[in-house]
């Protein structure tokens, strides 16, 4: 092979190398963001749902932080987030906030650096309804509860097995008594 027909190899290699890098590049830039869901959790506070931006789960603990501006330019912040047991990517805040309509921003440091602000209704915490009281009551008038007239069926199954196994040994003495004879 030439001089010539190496440089030719050579270059071919590099200019693949080349565009492999190039279009491996911006797939790694975008998976070095974040996509930052933020909302209420229903009472006081702020959750956080965070993922790739192609869509993957997050596969690393990232420091969220949490800045808000509430009604009557209420401030609070910066909070410090950590992750949650309920799923990967997942951060809450717990109770921050007072009732009101909040601006909330969430921001991601470097290498991960992303920023997602959301308005969030802030309402006081709610303690679920006490169960309704159950009455156990007695019937009075002669009707019989659930359950409670099993026993006759059972004692009348007892019964008819006593009585085939009677029947049963009655002809089997019989046939035993006629064959000796």
């Amino acid at each position: 092979m030439s001089v010539t027909g190496i440089r030719k190899v050579l270059a071919a290699v590099l200019v693949g190398l080349a565009l492999t890098l190039f279009s491996a590049a911006p797939a790694a830039a975008q998976a070095d963001k974040l996509k930052l869901t933020v909302a209420g959790d229903g009472a006081e506070g702020v959750t956080i749902q965070a993922v790739y931006t192609d869509g993957r789960r997050l596969d690393r603990v990232v420091r969220l932080v949490l800045t808000a501006t509430g009604p009557d330019g209420q401030k609070v912040g910066p909070v410090q987030l950590e992750p949650q047991p309920e799923g990967q990517g997942f951060y809450s805040s717990g109770p921050v906030l007072s009732t009101g309509t909040w601006k909330v921003t969430v921001n991601s440091p470097a290498p991960l650096k992303s920023e997602a602000t959301a308005t969030v209704q802030a309402r006081a915490a709610q303690s679920p309804p006490a169960p309704a009281p159950v009455a156990a009551t007695r019937t009075t008038d002669g009707e019989r509860g659930a359950g409670a007239g099993w026993w006759p069926f059972a004692a009348a199954g007892l019964v008819l097995v006593a009585a085939a196994m009677g029947v049963a040994m009655l002809f089997g003495r019989r046939r035993t008594g006629t064959q000796n004879d």
